[in-house]
């Protein structure tokens, strides 16, 4: 299933392209709109109540009827979000139609898409396609082909304000590109149409692998569990309500934050394709809690800024130090988990950071009301914490591809597209 790789590539450039001009626009948007930041706050929470349902929904339907099905259906919601958001900016329409739309799940700039409800049906499929030593590297892969995707989707996040210089009404190029979201999200079913999911593709794995998993089910989906919480807390505080952070703060509009996410995404592209090395020297749970460090010291760092683009420096850093784990992180999970059971382990075990990610924009924007700078300092104590307890919990686990640790490392002119059993 190795030429599945392509088509999984091709649907998340199309992702993040659309998620990162929508994680832009879409505060700035219902700023123009009308909405207070206490409104805006509310409608990131409330929105994220659609996409547990979501969430929650793919970890079931993946594992039972098809991962591949469980993307298509993901994308033709988001095409019916994003319809409706281009037409409508009722405060109840806006809320259902960006949960479907996947407004603000797609991590941020830098993240490469790796968020969201179609997470859980991605992962299991890119696990499938390769061998567990190569698993890394791909997730590194496909969040590289994301940020560069991603970094040329920042740069449409522009086109409200160069066309509203020329005379044109600020909602008129926001609806338009609500309107072009909805074509990639049609785009995005056809790419991932010609997928080939094996049925039961789990019980041929389980062949190739001698040893059990090193955890059962209900333990790693507890432990992810709560140190997703406390990150769902910290990223709840950022996501869209950064730019409206950035905007209050600095009075950034959406041609200088679309600049500025651009030259995160290039940025961060290489850290994704060290996340091998990186994992392969120290260990998939230290590489993660080591770069989780480094980039929340340099989140802690942004208030104290004078100015945007020392702000935005600090918010680079921290992306690409974040970066460097995060695929590491996302392959470990995949990597001890029951094949089996690999949706339903990525969806539930993210599902209490996505009921958390919901309370902290209400809260962020409320308070930002009297301390503006609230919502980066909440961001830096949860994550915090979340370091600390993933530390903890799988310390002592090992991963398949670990238990032989006399392997050299991998390099990037490695083949990572080795079948299993196809």
């Amino acid at each position: 299933m190795s030429q599945n790789l392509k088509w999984l590539y091709a649907n998340r450039a199309l992702r993040s392209f659309a998620t990162a001009f929508l994680t832009v626009i879409f505060p700035l948007y219902l700023a123009v709109s009308g909405y207070s930041a206490a409104k805006i706050g509310m409608v990131l929470t409330l929105s994220g109540i659609v996409s547990v349902v979501l969430l929650a929904g793919v970890g079931l339907f993946g594992d039972l009827v098809g991962r591949k099905r469980a993307i298509v259906i993901l994308s033709l919601l988001s095409l019916i979000g994003s319809l409706v958001m281009s037409g409508w900016n009722n405060f109840w329409l806006i809320v259902l139609a960006s949960g479907l739309g996947g407004v603000g799940k797609g991590g941020g700039a830098g993240s490469g898409g790796s968020w969201g409800p179609l997470f859980p049906a991605e992962q299991p499929l890119l696990t499938e396609a390769v061998t567990p030593e190569n698993r890394t590297t791909v997730f590194g892969r496909i969040s590289f082909v994301g940020v560069l995707a991603g970094a040329l989707g920042s740069l449409v996040a522009a086109i409200p304000e160069i066309l509203h210089k020329n005379g044109t009404p600020w909602l008129f190029g926001y609806h338009l590109l609500f309107m072009f979201s909805a074509l990639l999200s049609l785009l995005m079913m056809v790419v991932v149409w010609p997928i080939q999911e094996a049925h039961k593709s789990w019980e041929n794995e389980r062949l190739d692998n001698d040893a059990p998993p090193p955890i059962n089910v209900r333990q790693l989906t507890q432990r992810l569990g709560l140190t997703n919480a406390l990150n769902g807390l910290g990223f709840g505080f950022l996501g869209p309500l950064l730019t409206y952070w950035f905007y209050r703060r600095y009075g950034a509009g959406p041609a200088e934050l679309g600049v500025l996410y651009t030259i995160i995404n290039l940025s961060t592209a290489v850290p994704y394709l060290l996340a091998s090395w990186v994992s392969h020297r120290f260990g998939a749970v230290r590489a993660v809690t080591y770069t989780r460090i480094i980039s929340i010291a340099c989140l802690a760092v942004m208030p104290f800024m004078p100015t945007f683009w020392l702000a935005g420096l600090g918010y680079l850093l921290r992306m690409v130090f974040n970066s460097m784990g995060m695929p590491a992180r996302q392959s470990y999970a995949m990597g001890v988990s029951n094949p089996r059971y690999r949706s339903r382990v990525a969806a539930f075990s993210n599902l209490p950071s996505q009921l958390t990610a919901m309370l902290s924009p209400a809260i962020g924007g409320s308070e930002m009301e009297s301390f503006l700078d609230f919502p980066v300092y909440g961001a830096v104590f949860f994550m915090g914490l979340n370091v600390i307890a993933y530390y903890f919990a799988f310390r002592h686990i090992v991963p398949p591809e670990e238990q032989n640790r006399s392997s050299p490392p991998p390099t990037f002119g490695h083949s990572a597209s080795k079948s299993r059993g196809s």
